[in-house]
């Protein structure tokens, strides 16, 4: 038995006629007659009998009956849950996070999911090659991370350049709002580690390009030690502005570093080129390109200060 028959056999019950059966269908009686006798012969019992005008029918009939609902039930409710897991309504949002690289991803994924309240998630954080490797292997078909890579098999979606920070402790002099690498090389510096953040080269790099030598006392890759240890006053750090909105309430000052070559770690969303993405990875993407323009439009002068309350 198949779906159709089931079906049929539903409307046979339910109409207990033959030929109402038919009309409601849009059918002409012998195929009904011939599937109803096709089934009993398959299940060799007796689904319906004939009292007066009407059919009645049988204890096996209405056990079929009850699991032909059923099905038909179910049946129904694949087809949308199908047709809205093609349309993005409804299916699995796999995507990669860079340590620290997207603040705001909270935010981003509430307003998501009011959007599309029945997706689910699967978010994997770290260091961005890793994610490359990631989305290769299709582990997940989205990833945030900071740039520049190679990238040639990747489409981007560029979100933004996320600037750094000189952090110092609020025990020592304050700079002015805005410093240069020149301003800092003599500072003592404690830089974030290479392990879980994936910043430590861009901040070597940059001193490099300007022949600048840091006076670095080391590095850390436990981000709320980094802190403490600035806020104490044991050295200042060189940190992404992300860093600053995710550990707050630090003694600290922070000062934007400006300056020639500008220091930027840019942000972006890649996936992998020539490859179909799932329909709520695709929804996703233009989510975060209206996010984007919005984004743009709106000035962002924020000014980091914190209290001395750890």
């Amino acid at each position: 038995m198949d779906i159709r028959q089931l079906r049929y056999f539903i409307a046979i019950v339910e109409e207990r006629s033959i030929s109402a059966a038919a009309r409601r269908l849009f059918l002409s009686q012998p195929p009904i007659s011939q599937l109803l006798k096709a089934m009993e012969s398959e299940l060799a019992t007796t689904l319906v009998e004939r009292s007066g005008k009407y059919l009645e029918v049988t204890e096996a009939g209405k056990a079929l009956y009850k699991y032909a609902l059923q099905m038909d039930q179910l049946m129904e409710e694949a087809k949308t849950e199908v047709k809205q897991v093609g349309n993005g309504v409804n299916g699995n949002l796999a995507i990669g996070v860079n340590t620290f690289s997207v603040a705001e991803l909270p935010e981003i994924l509430l307003h998501f999911q009011r959007q599309y309240p029945k997706v689910t998630y699967k978010i994997q954080q770290n260091e961005s090659a890793y994610l490359c490797q990631l989305v290769r292997e299709r582990e997940v078909e989205l990833a945030f991370i900071r740039l520049p890579l190679g990238l040639d098999e990747f489409s981007v979606l560029h979100l933004y350049a996320e600037p750094f920070y000189l952090i110092t402790s609020k025990k020592q002099k304050r700079f002015e709002d805005e410093v240069s690498l020149a301003d800092v090389q003599n500072q003592p510096l404690l830089l974030p580690s290479t392990q879980g953040l994936g910043v430590h080269y861009l901040i070597l790099e940059a001193f490099s390009r300007l022949h600048l030598r840091p006076n670095l006392v080391g590095e850390c890759s436990d981000i709320a030690l980094l802190m403490d240890l600035v806020s104490s006053g044991f050295s200042a750090s060189i940190v992404p502005e992300t860093l600053l909105k995710r550990y707050k309430g630090y003694a600290i000052h922070a000062h934007k570093i400006t300056g020639e070559p500008l220091m930027a770690a840019p942000v972006g969303l890649i996936w992998l080129k020539n490859h179909l993405l799932s329909k709520t990875a695709q929804n996703f993407i233009e989510f975060m390109q209206k996010e984007r323009n919005d984004a743009m439009t709106i000035p962002n002068d924020t000014k980091y200060e914190y209290s001395a309350d750890l």
